[in-house]
């Protein structure tokens, strides 16, 4: 009876030192010394039936006074024994900024509501040595020069790309700037229409002299100069000399060496009466202005020249201006703002450049 007795109180033994057994708590510190600010690493390892739930200390900010936790990683689940048994590990980075030897105690691991613990570890942090020349204590060295960096064509791409963008840039903004002020378009419209001859030009402006009549209002010199000047524009298009900065006998006598005398009479005629408007404030009747316009409509009928049907209309460019409008005018200013502004910045930046290489 006294052996079986014996025997029964072995194995409930052997079958608590094994449920014992059954979870492990392991930790360990990849440096024992570590300078100051520098950091080292615990790695917590917790073996355990797969259907146990373990709960891993963690910490806010201290391990212990004077051992800082700077990060706590995720835990990581291996199963082994075919999925029967778990190895958690999980680890704390920790660090320090005084000199000293720390004790680390045990860490906690509950195991549903058992707990456990690890074994204490050790800390050790000191300073960095700096070595003193006793024999001559008072010597300082002073601080070394500051080495340049060598040169790199890859630090100034930007540089470069910069001032050579700004000449062009510059002359954009100049070009903006002086079309602003005149109120001009940046892109004209151009129209090409096909060129009248002179005769059709001056008898649009005998028309227009016409209808407006305005010797009727008493302004007959403003009338006569109007008159003469179609007249000396036809005759300059139709025969090819200047008659626009030519006297009024300069012209008749230039006409006279190519053309029909009966048909220039009554144009000798006109100019003098405009002469005497102009330079001797005569005041024509209203039957001679009649009588001067219709003679310079003869005088444009009979020298024309005859058309060609065949010929094609000689074309000729035709500019219209239009003035911008208020949305134009804000973007044109936004352009401007804007291009000052990345020029002003461009000139700092290269200059800042230059001042820190040469410096």
């Amino acid at each position: 009876m006294k052996r079986a007795f014996f025997l029964i109180i072995f194995l409930l033994g052997i079958a608590g030192f094994a449920h014992a057994q059954s979870v492990t708590v392991d930790a360990t510190i990849d440096s024992l010394q570590i300078l100051i600010g520098q950091q080292a690493k615990i790695k917590l390892q917790v073996s355990l039936d797969s259907d146990k739930r373990a709960y891993l200390p963690m910490y806010k900010d201290t391990l212990v006074r004077g051992v800082e936790v700077l990060d706590v990683s995720k835990p990581d689940t291996q199963l082994l024994n075919g999925g029967k048994r778990a190895l958690i590990t999980q680890e704390y980075t920790i660090t320090s900024f005084d000199s000293a030897l720390y004790y680390l105690p045990p860490m906690r691991v509950m195991v549903d509501t058992i707990p456990y613990h690890s074994k204490p570890l050790a800390l050790k942090v000191y300073t960095l040595q700096v070595p003193i020349d006793e024999e001559h204590p008072d010597d300082f060295f002073p601080p070394k020069t500051i080495m340049k960096a060598p040169f790199e064509w890859e630090d100034w791409y930007a540089t470069i790309a910069i001032v050579v963008l700004f000449v062009p840039c510059l002359l954009l903004l100049i070009y903006l700037i002086k079309r602003i002020k005149d109120n001009k378009p940046i892109i004209r419209k151009v129209k090409v229409e096909p060129k009248l001859p002179p005769h059709e030009v001056a008898m649009k402006e005998m028309e227009r002299i016409k209808g407006e009549r305005i010797w009727q209002k008493g302004e007959s010199k403003a009338y006569y100069t109007e008159l003469t000047d179609a007249i000396r524009m036809y005759i300059k298009e139709r025969f090819g000399f200047n008659a626009l900065e030519m006297t009024s006998s300069e012209i008749i006598d230039n006409l006279l060496a190519m053309k029909d005398k009966e048909a220039i009479a009554d144009l000798k005629e006109l100019f003098q009466t405009a002469d005497l408007v102009k330079f001797a404030k005569h005041n024509p009747l209203m039957n001679e202005n009649d009588a001067n316009l219709v003679s310079a409509i003869e005088f444009i009928n009979e020298t024309k020249e005859e058309e060609d049907e065949n010929a094609k209309p000689q074309p000729t460019e035709i500019t219209i201006v239009e003035k911008r409008s208020l949305r134009t005018k804000v973007l044109l200013g936004i352009a401007i703002a804007a291009i000052g502004v990345g020029l002003l910045v461009s000139i700092v930046y290269v200059c800042n450049e230059l001042y820190n290489y040469f410096a």
